[in-house]
């Protein structure tokens, strides 16, 4: 029984997965162009060395798929 559950929870997942991704795809890249730029984002590039740590961003995104995980998760119990 248990297993049954993670199996749905896993197909869950991937098909909100797909549609963020399809969704992603239909909106054009000037609209999104501010994800990877914000302030917490830190880039390096020296001589030889390029680096990209997008904290920021993915502190952002944490924050709103918490939020979208929350709220599924009260709308279902």
């Amino acid at each position: 029984m248990f297993l049954m559950s993670i199996g749905k929870i896993l197909i869950f997942l991937g098909f909100s997965l797909l549609i963020i991704g399809f969704f992603v795809q239909i909106i054009e890249s000037s609209k999104m162009n501010w994800f990877g730029k914000t302030i917490f984002d830190f880039y390096y590039e020296g001589k030889n060395i390029k680096f990209f740590a997008p904290i920021g961003s993915m502190l952002f995104l944490s924050i709103f798929l918490s939020i979208i995980i929350n709220l599924i998760i009260k709308f279902y119990k």
